[in-house]
């Protein structure tokens, strides 16, 4: 068959029918949900005690979280719970001012979050570079093993013993069966020796208490008035970017990892109605885990809906029925876990000397820059701003140098003509007003701007400026060659700067 004539491969993302047709990716869907699960109590439950909420309120609207995102959300394969992120930015207000605020503030947070994703703003994530995405990856991963350090230090000897025990398990098992995910046969098989050898080592019972009960419908406990909203505001609008800002970067990271696209509007809105069904029956926000989700996509293979509901139903089943085995899991096995997905987080092949020698330095200073703030403060949305600011200043630094202008005198020296190059906007038309000789020059002057193009006011007032500058030594100044949009633009603003 001649080349032109065989049909092209055409890539089919797995989908929920897919994977229910096919057994064996409908078993990776399921393990990999529970495997994230069990990952994710310790964490939950830990950034309750941060947030200052009961431990049951934050799993419990975990439970909530993962499932209305199943259902609404953009992205599958995304898990989304009670996060540390959300419990930073709320805890100052709790301390200050008790948890019966917490609810309007959720609630407040989610309506932002539902205009946020009906505007369509959320396709703003285009303008973070690619720089800032791997500093936001890497920390990812030095935040995800550092915060597991502390469950395997001043700890008895016998958990070492478990927690390479543990590792052994999750290395060793792939080469003989991928059917079961290791870090899953890892979990179980410690957690049974621990059981049935009755060693006494730190657990997740540890980290708060596990009472296996749902609490009810959450009350309103302050008044709903201005002055409320006078107290909340500040903070919903935290918990609403900084959840928005944590789950498109998730999501984003996703759709790089299995090579399909997402909703990232659907994801925006869908989280702020998970928040408010989230704040009535369970009390806390939350938005996408990003260690658990690289946990179910990349170490558990999962790719559609299916995990993040089995995650949401096991957690579920795990708060009420199995609370108590659920309690003597050895936090060293859940450590050795994160740990190992701490380190095939990280860009590797970014950080090797052969590639940092070929990337533009101002490339690899905003991936370290956004690295250190994220580390340095703990707060990944914070580290992606500055990230994002400096590779602007630094870019609009180098646009601003790349025009050239070229003149050219006429053979009868009558005339002028000057060739302008490259993008003018207000880092490169600054400079512009200095490239001109206005007191060598005859009284005829052609600006030609063929070759590029008007994009901001300083521009505009530039030019003004440099006619005002012809005008005082006698010339006259023709500018040509403008695209339509540069033309509209500039006749529009033109001679109101007062130059």
């Amino acid at each position: 068959m001649p080349a032109a004539a065989r049909p092209a491969f055409i890539f089919t993302p797995v989908t929920v029918r897919t994977a229910l047709r096919s057994p064996r990716q409908l078993s990776r869907e399921v393990l990999a949900g529970m495997v994230t699960t069990l990952a994710l109590v310790p964490e939950v439950i830990s950034f309750s005690i941060v947030a200052g909420v009961d431990p049951m309120v934050s799993l419990v609207a975990s439970i909530v979280l993962a499932l209305t995102m199943s259902i609404l959300g953009g992205r599958p394969g995304v898990i989304t719970a009670a996060a540390g992120s959300v419990a930073l930015v709320i805890a100052p207000l709790v301390h200050e001012r008790g948890v019966e605020y917490v609810l309007p503030t959720v609630i407040l947070a989610g309506l932002i979050q539902i205009a946020f994703g009906l505007a369509g703003l959320a396709r703003l994530m285009r303008f973070i570079p690619r720089s800032v995405m791997i500093g936001f990856v890497n920390a990812l991963g030095i935040l995800i093993f550092v915060a597991q350090v502390p469950h395997v230090i001043n700890v008895p000897w016998l958990a070492y013993v478990l927690f390479a025990v543990t590792l052994a398990i999750i290395f060793i098992v792939p080469r003989f069966t991928m059917a079961v995910p290791s870090p899953l046969i890892a979990i179980v098989v410690v957690t049974a020796v621990v059981i049935i050898a009755n060693i006494t080592v730190p657990n997740v019972a540890d980290e708060g208490p596990l009472t296996g009960q749902l609490p009810g419908i959450t009350p309103f406990l302050v008044p709903l008035n201005l002055a409320t909203l006078q107290i909340i505001l500040p903070t919903a609008l935290s918990v609403a970017f900084v959840g928005l800002m944590e789950t498109l970067l998730t999501a984003k990271l996703v759709d790089e990892m299995t090579d399909t696209p997402s909703h990232k509007n659907r994801e925006s809105w869908a989280l702020g109605v998970s928040n408010i069904l989230a704040g009535f029956y369970g009390g806390i926000a939350g938005c996408a885990m990003i260690g658990q989700t690289v946990l179910n996509v990349k170490t558990g293979g999962a790719r559609t809906r299916i995990s993040t509901v089995v995650a949401g139903v096991f957690l579920l089943f795990l708060v009420t029925a199995l609370s108590s085995i659920m309690g003597q899991i050895p936090m060293v096995a859940l450590a050795a876990v994160m740990m190992v997905v701490a380190i095939t987080t990280v860009d590797w092949h970014s950080l090797k000397p052969s590639t940092l020698r070929r990337m533009p330095i101002p490339e690899t200073l905003v991936m370290v820059v956004t690295v250190v703030v994220v580390v340095a403060t703990n707060n990944l949305a914070l580290g992606v701003i500055v990230g994002v600011i400096l590779a602007m200043v630094l870019f609009a630094r180098r646009v601003a140098h790349v025009i050239t202008v070229e003149r050219t005198l006429s053979d009868d020296g009558e005339s002028v003509h000057y060739d302008v190059l490259g993008p003018l906007f207000f880092g490169s038309s600054n400079d512009l007003v200095d490239r001109f000789s206005y007191a060598d020059d005859p009284t005829s002057v052609t600006i030609d701007l063929s070759q590029a193009q008007i994009w901001d006011a300083s521009t505009v007032a530039a030019l003004d400026s440099i006619e005002t500058k012809y005008r005082a030594h006698g010339a006259a100044v023709t500018i040509e060659g403008l695209d339509e949009r540069s033309t509209g633009f500039h006749s529009r603003l033109t001679g109101r700067f007062g130059v």
